[in-house]
């Protein structure tokens, strides 16, 4: 398996937290992607045709084309890999993909889409264009360039941005130490919130803490769960296996066994 990132520069850099490549895999697997907070671009270089699956009957239930987007998730969703995998992407930052995309993103909450409905005739033009390339290098600096002739002004209002940053700053805090300091009514500021980063601000800090725990235990056999629960802000241990059985319809313990190479990956068996 071969799997890279790529920084872009500036001013992309200011929406988009990286770029990414991945390479086949040791055998046919499907794996659950956990809820990460922000939106993702993603083109399959093998097949234009990427398989859409139900979370809980683990059946396919359509396809999108090979170029999609998968909007801001608050439940996980299935991918397919197989040894003939080739796919790269671009990963937004929170609210990042609004310099992009008219769509309000709370459009597009749990939603994977072919990106030729928001991009007529771009998609084929992009993934065209990547396949014509013949080194991974060559292929980020192509999506790099892409995404940049996209690019479009922001149409929105600074206390997004705000929130957004105290949210990281205050992890564990409650979400009305940020909100009570912007002056909007609690109603206003969620459609704010929400038509830019995809998700409500109560929703978002609960998909973020969770991360925080996936990050805590990256790498870990021998996890006090108590502990990762207060450090990252949950009331208690039963609160913190509710939000697991939430975005990632597994328990803590199922989620360490079935983890794959990537903290938001759990295996599935075949």
């Amino acid at each position: 398996m071969i799997y890279q990132t790529y920084q872009p520069r500036s001013p992309l850099s200011q929406f988009v937290e990286f770029l990414w490549y991945w390479e086949g895999d040791k055998s046919p697997s499907r794996s659950c992607l956990l809820p990460i907070g922000s939106m993702e671009l993603v083109i399959d270089l093998h097949e234009d045709e990427i398989p859409l699956f139900d979370l809980y009957s683990k059946t396919q239930c359509g396809s999108t084309k090979g170029a999609r987007i998968c909007g801001v998730h608050s439940k996980g969703f299935i991918i397919a890999k197989d040894q003939n995998c080739s796919v790269m992407g671009a990963h937004f930052k929170p609210g990042g993909s609004a310099a992009f995309f008219t769509i309000p993103g709370g459009e597009l909450h749990n939603q994977i889409i072919s990106l030729e409905e928001l991009w007529q005739g771009s998609a084929t033009e992009l993934r065209g264009r990547l396949l014509e390339k013949p080194t991974t290098e060559t292929r980020f600096l192509v999506l790099e360039q892409f995404l940049l002739s996209f690019m479009q002004p922001l149409a929105y209002h600074p206390v997004v941005d705000f929130a957004l940053r105290e949210f990281e700053r205050l992890p564990t805090s409650p979400v009305s130490t940020v909100t009570s300091q912007i002056g909007f009514s609690t109603r206003h500021f969620n459609q704010l919130f929400r038509d830019r980063v995809g998700l409500t601000p109560k929703l978002y800090c609960r998909v973020r803490r969770l991360q925080r725990v996936l990050c805590l235990i990256k790498g870990k056999k021998q996890i006090d769960w108590l502990d990762i629960s207060l450090t990252c802000g949950y009331f208690d241990q039963s609160h913190l296996i509710h939000d697991f059985r939430t975005f990632a319809n597994c328990t803590p313990t199922e989620y360490v066994a079935k983890r794959g190479f990537h903290p938001c990956h759990v295996e599935l068996s075949n």
